[in-house]
């Protein structure tokens, strides 16, 4: 590995932090000085989700970040608090090492998580999810909180 200041191969560990996603290490050049940060994590193999219409679908994360983020929209929880739960989910669909997981299984997974942080985030969420058609299907959900 070089430098990205000076392109010297000269490089010190200062700090290693392991995370579920990888390892994260701050490096410092020694010919130059600068600091900087590099990310390590595994190759992770692709996975597909199948659709209620039994069409399968490649997993993408942005996919999933659009969807929760939009749950949380203008709610007082963190960028922080809502990435590391898109990163559990993500870690929690990658550790059940299937090809292929049925979107429902997906969905519930997503349904407990919000739940744990934010009620009004998990009812906007479980409505699209759940697909309600009236007031009947909110206060229903409501009930269970």
């Amino acid at each position: 590995m070089n430098c990205p200041y000076c392109s010297n191969n000269k490089l010190k560990v200062t700090d290693k932090r392991e995370s579920p996603l990888g390892i994260r290490r701050r490096r410092e050049c020694l010919t130059c000085k600068n600091r900087f940060t590099t990310y390590e994590k595994v190759s992770q193999h692709d996975f597909y989700i199948i659709k209620k219409d039994k069409k399968r679908e490649k997993f993408i994360k942005e996919k999933l970040e659009k969807g929760i983020e939009k749950a949380f929209e203008k709610r007082p929880i963190s960028k922080e608090k809502i990435e590391k739960m898109i990163n559990e989910i993500e870690e929690q669909l990658r550790k059940k090492g299937k090809k292929e997981i049925k979107s429902t299984i997906v969905g519930e997974i997503i349904m407990k998580k919000i739940k744990k942080l934010d009620n009004v985030a998990y009812i906007r969420f479980a409505s699209v999810y759940r697909d309600f058609q009236d007031v009947k299907d909110f206060k229903k959900e409501l009930k269970g909180l």
